[in-house]
């Protein structure tokens, strides 16, 4: 089982970035997939999350309207479409594979740096 993003880097308050999260090892399709960050000193948190078949998302309040994620399940991936960057953006950005009742899987993240 593996999880791989990319798409982290350095980008301007206001930039956008999108990164990516492709899976292997397991029935991609039949995962929940969500987005978690972790800002130094902080706590993991949620940033969003998308059901197996795309057609539900949540998102944490604080990336509301600025973040969208979604998946290809033909292609085992998961995207994370984030716009108007705030230096507060700042993480390391992590996705997670989840299913009811099975082990969850996480990938080993991708640093997001919002700054001038």
């Amino acid at each position: 089982v593996q999880l791989v993003e990319s798409g982290g880097g350095l980008v301007q308050p206001g930039g956008s970035l999108r990164l990516s999260c492709t899976a292997s090892g397991f029935t991609f399709s039949s995962y929940i997939m969500s987005w978690h960050r972790q800002a130094p000193g902080k706590e993991r948190e949620l940033v969003a999350s998308i059901s197996n078949g795309g057609g539900s998302t949540n998102y944490a309040d604080s990336v509301k309207g600025r973040f969208t994620i979604s998946r290809d399940n033909a292609k085992n991936t998961v995207y994370l479409q984030m716009n108007s960057l705030k230096p507060e953006d700042t993480a390391v950005y992590y996705c997670k594979a989840i299913r009811p009742r099975l082990p969850d899987y996480w990938g080993q993240g991708t640093q997001v740096t919002v700054s001038s």
